[in-house]
This record gives structure tokens, sequence and C-alpha cells, in this order.
């Protein structure tokens, strides 16, 4: 069952049932956290773990509030994306693009520990996805197979990935710092076969490949070398 906390009708958090607690699948904007509480109360389990996908303001806006009511909580991110916590938005030698994009406003709240590429947090696989930011992961469910992307995917107005996004919801495509690289790693996400698709913005997708594959042939006949 997955139990998703939506914001203003567009951000979505998600909280994922452990044995011992939930792991809180990013934080929302400001003013969330109140309302991510009282959904952890209705489960009826702690929150012990936040995992965020990566550090712009509207996956991370609570992560303080929410911070001081959860002290013992880990928080989780990329050690790239950790920068983006303390607003660096710099890049490194060798990333493409000339900065990283969208809303950083940071946290006073530090990550406990990085994750990476192939990590466990519980039951959840640490998918790298870089692309709408240098250091943005999606998490797999090794149970049921729902993959959380994130910003990777978006599905207000139909699937698209963030590298061209819908017309009726493109700030997730504009906030997007590498498009190519953003295409890559939608290819990455489709290629394992998830059962189901949860997003930062848009309804849940259930059996999502095929529509996976018609919003990569979207953008793959834009940035055909992203394709090879």
């Amino acid at each position: 069952m997955i139990h998703q906390v939506t914001r203003l009708g567009l951000v979505n958090v998600f909280l994922v049932e452990e044995d011992d607690g939930l792991t809180l699948i990013d934080t929302a904007i400001g003013g969330s956290a109140k309302k991510i509480l009282n959904a952890a109360a209705q489960i009826g389990k702690p929150i012990t773990t936040i995992a965020l996908t990566h550090g712009h303001g509207d996956h991370v806006g609570a992560l303080d509030a929410l911070h001081e009511q959860l002290p013992d909580a880990e928080v989780l991110i990329t050690a790239r994306d950790a920068r983006l916590l303390d607003k660096d938005t710099t890049l490194d030698p060798g990333e493409p693009g000339d900065k990283v994009r969208g809303g950083v406003p940071g946290t006073k709240t530090k990550p406990t520990r990085t994750i990476a590429d192939g990590d466990m947090v519980g039951s959840l696989k640490v998918v790298a996805s870089p692309g709408h930011t240098p250091g943005h992961v999606s998490f797999l469910d090794t149970r049921d197979g729902t993959l959380y992307v994130g910003d990777a995917y978006t599905n207000i107005g139909g699937l698209a990935t963030t590298a061209k996004g819908s017309p009726i919801f493109p700030l997730a495509s504009v906030s997007t710092w590498d498009k190519p690289t953003a295409v890559r790693s939608a290819r990455a996400l489709r290629g394992l076969d998830p059962a189901r698709l949860a997003f930062g913005h848009g309804p849940v997708l259930e059996d999502p490949a095929a529509a996976m594959d018609e919003a990569l042939a979207r953008v793959e006949k834009m940035w055909p070398a992203a394709a090879a």
C-alpha cells in the first residue's frame, strides 16, 4: 500500500512502511510538517528515516520543521545534492550545463549520512537518476516494484520526463539542470521495468511501461545522443 501525502494538489511525499517504522521520501514545501506527521500517526508507526530524492525547495521545504519534531530520524541525501542544502549551486569540473536550476533555499538540517547508487534504505534501493539535479536519486521498493522517481518523471497532464515537461506543468522541466542527462536517467529507470511509478508531482501510475516508452520517444527525438 502506498501512503501518499499531497500539498496544494501538486507536491507529493510518501511514507514507506518498514517493520520498525516509516521512511519518508521527501518533505514537500514549507508548512507541510504537520500534515506529514498526522499521516504517520494514522498509520501508527514512527518516521525513522527521511530520504531525499534531491535538494530543491519543494522537496526539502519542511525538512527543518520535521527535524525539530523528529531529532532521531536519519536524514539521507546524496553527497552531491547535500551541497544544495548548503545553497551551493556550483558545478564540478566536467559536469555539463552552466548552473543548477530551480529553487535552492537550503536547510539548517544536514544529512546524518549520504547515500549513493545501489545503497539500501530499508527495503528501498537507491537508484542514481541525475539530470533534474546533479545528485538526484530515485528509490525502488524491492518488495513490490514501486519506483519513487522524485522529479525524474512527472504525471501532471500526462506522464513526462523533466527534460520536456507537460504544457500543463512546465515547472519541473524549467528547473532541470541538464536535459540530456535527464533523458539518460529516464531511460535507465524504464529499464528497471517498475510495477508502478510514484512521483513528486502527479498521481501514482500503475503499469507504466507503455507511458514511459511514449514519454521517452518524445524526448529522444530532441536529444538523440542521449538515447544511444
